[in-house]
């Protein structure tokens, strides 16, 4: 049994998400029929954080002007492509976030498209934006419906010729992402027993596990935990954070399947050079059983959410932290 997961909830919030494709794939039908210039992916703290995946890909991959953005900043600064031939993307678990909410509101007011991902349809979001796409309540990670999303865009493009073989393989997410949190239980027991009394981690990501490896440090470790964190993309590690490392720092990296991997391993074999505690949470330990290789590097950020959520799980249960406790966000007026 794992700690503190429920298999039917899990199972039922993923499968809610996937059962979108038809209604994404007809919205982006239209969307790219009717023709549009550029794309917002906009969100605040995780759901920021969870965009950039999807900018990445298309920067890797497409022509097309595709930008993640902070929803404040939007707001305050502005951007002069935004406009009647825009498309924003927001998503939020809740509906209420409220840095999206004005976000939204700036978006409208300038002719913008908005498109929201959330799991409740009478929250204020769902009800702000043009086309609202419901999974069920508090489903999480936001990366199945962006995958289906930018696949399907790029798609239509030219610019994924595999993308019916893989929504098709993408179907079986649910039951793939049940086996990964089974075979990551005793891994997440183990790291969290090791590092009850840890007050500090380092933590190294690159490519589209980017995102995630500041989510991950910031939105759990030290919104939910409460601990320090360092957080520091692969690729820039050997530019000034690596001087924080020590023999008995915690380091934690994590490895994906794309193009960046070199860069992620490199940055692991320095840190095993100095660190006696360095933990790799690498997406190839898990079989993805009907994914294809070539798709496998796609899923990082859903395997790899999968993963930590066990870590969590367990560093609630050993540090007496409850994941829910908070000082200040939500609690304070700011």
């Amino acid at each position: 049994m794992m700690l503190g997961f429920n298999e039917p909830e899990f199972l039922s919030q993923l499968a809610s998400a996937v059962a979108l494709r038809p209604r994404i794939e007809e919205l982006v039908d239209r969307l790219v029929d009717d023709g549009f210039d550029n794309l917002f992916l906009v969100g605040a703290g995780g759901t920021y954080a969870q965009m950039w995946p999807y900018e990445h890909l298309a920067r890797r991959t497409s022509t097309l002007d595709v930008r993640a953005v902070i929803a404040a900043e939007l707001v305050v600064s502005g951007d002069r492509r935004l406009g009647e031939k825009s498309v924003a993307i927001f998503t939020s678990v809740s509906g209420t976030t409220d840095d999206s909410l004005r976000a939204i509101e700036y978006c409208k007011a300038r002719g913008v498209l908005t498109i929201g991902f959330t799991g409740y349809p009478e929250s204020p979001i769902a009800e702000a934006v043009d086309v609202a796409l419901i999974s069920e309540p508090k489903t999480w990670p936001f990366d199945m419906q962006m995958l289906l999303f930018m696949g399907r865009l790029l798609s239509r493009r030219g610019e994924f010729d595999g993308y019916e073989r893989f929504a098709a393989e993408f179907e079986g997410i649910p039951g793939i992402l049940l086996e990964v949190a089974r075979q990551a239980e005793p891994v997440a027991a183990a790291f969290a027993e090791a590092h009850k009394d840890t007050d500090y981690h380092f933590l190294i990501g690159g490519g589209n596990l980017w995102g995630f490896t500041y989510l991950y440090s910031m939105c759990i470790l030290e919104e939910m935990q409460w601990l320090r964190t360092t957080r520091v993309h692969s690729a820039e590690f050997f530019h000034g954070s690596l001087e924080l490392l020590e023999e008995d720092t915690s380091v934690i990296i994590f490895q994906g399947e794309d193009e960046t991997r070199p860069l992620t391993d490199r940055a692991a074999a320095f840190a095993k050079r100095v660190s006696k505690d360095v933990t790799v949470f690498d997406t190839r330990d898990y079989p993805l059983e009907g994914i294809s290789p070539e798709f496998r590097g796609l899923l990082a950020p859903l395997v790899l959410d999968t993963v930590m959520d066990r870590v969590s799980k367990h560093l609630e249960r050993v540090r007496d932290h409850s994941l829910q406790l908070r000082r200040y966000y939500r609690v304070m007026d700011y």
